[in-house]
């Protein structure tokens, strides 16, 4: 096995990781920023915190990731699949980030193991790319636009007596909590689909047997991920934070709310790898949705939606071309 192919999967791992923490860095603070509960450097500094602390909380992502959606690939073909599924994942978000559209880094990664395991011929395992990506990732925005709204009309009633600037103070100290909750959930979520990509290369090398997580592993996965979401990212921060609706701070407490239960449920009770953006932009909708329906810009939401569908495609193609040449030089 050539240790410079899997130096060199690990190191794109790593990459992606970073890209990931600057691309959803707003899912955990873009509400907190856009309602002046936190600051944007101090919102940054807490979502990295969390971050990283989240990525221990458990492994059950990290299997799925790395069992249940391709063949485990062999020899340096295999290194060749998992760098293409990376590179795949990696120029999904950096395009997504530059014109400013949550995509999901999540789904990027998933279409491009299953594209560059189509090129490279091994098994993809279909049921489970339903059950653990097609699935959850219909149903936990449906989850989240429902449940954002139910907990803002539940908002609403219980302070409707309540003199709404005092609320409104007080539901920005609220944010705090919430936004560090949604961080640690997307730690929690996101550090584990690279560790499992990781672990993956490492099996194929002969460096790692059995179901555990090398813990180096899991403080590289995190770190990164805490490195990349310090960075933050701007662009998707404004399209979160303002340009699907202005949200006040009881809206900001409940969609984050709302998306923090549904990714500590899908984490520890399904153990499935869903992708954060999607649940919080839902639940922002739904949250704003209280207020009117047109008080949402469905403009905006339309195209993020159709982003949503074409992100795993999009990485499948670019991962399935990366592998084509790749395989070249790595046979």
């Amino acid at each position: 096995m050539d240790m410079a192919a899997l130096i060199a999967v690990v190191g794109v791992a790593f990459f992606f990781t970073y890209t990931n923490g600057f691309h959803d860095s707003a899912n955990a603070i873009a509400t907190s920023v856009s309602t002046r509960a936190l600051t944007p450097r101090a919102a940054l500094a807490m979502a990295a915190v969390m971050n990283l602390a989240g990525a221990f909380l458990g492994s059950g992502v990290a299997h799925t990731v790395s069992q249940g959606i391709i063949e485990t690939p062999s020899g340096n073909q295999g290194m060749a699949i998992l760098f293409a599924a990376l590179i795949g994942a990696i120029a999904w978000n950096l395009v997504t980030w530059y014109f400013g559209l949550p995509s999901s880094s999540s789904h990027a990664l998933f279409g491009g193991m299953v594209g560059a395991g189509l090129a490279g011929g091994i098994e993809v395992f279909w049921n489970g790319v339903l059950d653990k990506i097609v699935i959850p990732m219909i149903v936990s925005p449906v989850v989240g636009l429902v449940g954002g709204f139910l907990v803002m009309l539940a908002i609403l009633w219980i302070f409707r007596r309540a003199n709404p600037h005092r609320a409104k103070r007080n539901f920005r100290v609220a944010q705090t909590a919430s936004a560090a909750a949604m961080a640690l959930a997307h730690g929690l979520q996101d550090a584990q689909k690279t560790m499992g990509i990781v672990v993956m290369a490492l099996t194929i090398s002969g460096h790692h047997t059995g179901e555990g997580i090398p813990v180096w592993v899991k403080i590289s996965c995190a770190t990164m991920l805490s490195l990349g979401t310090y960075a933050g990212g701007w662009r998707i921060m404004r399209t979160l934070g303002r340009k699907i609706i202005e949200l006040d701070p009881p809206q900001g407490f409940a969609a984050e709310a709302t998306a923090a239960t549904v990714m500590y449920v899908t984490s520890f009770v399904f153990k499935a790898p869903i992708s954060t953006t999607h649940v919080i932009t839902a639940a922002i909708m739904g949250a704003g949705a209280t207020k009117r329906i047109r008080a949402v810009r469905w403009g905006v939401a339309k195209n993020i939606v159709l982003g949503w569908f074409i992100t795993m495609p999009a990485a499948a193609v670019v991962a399935a071309l990366v592998y084509w040449f790749v395989h070249l030089f790595w046979g």
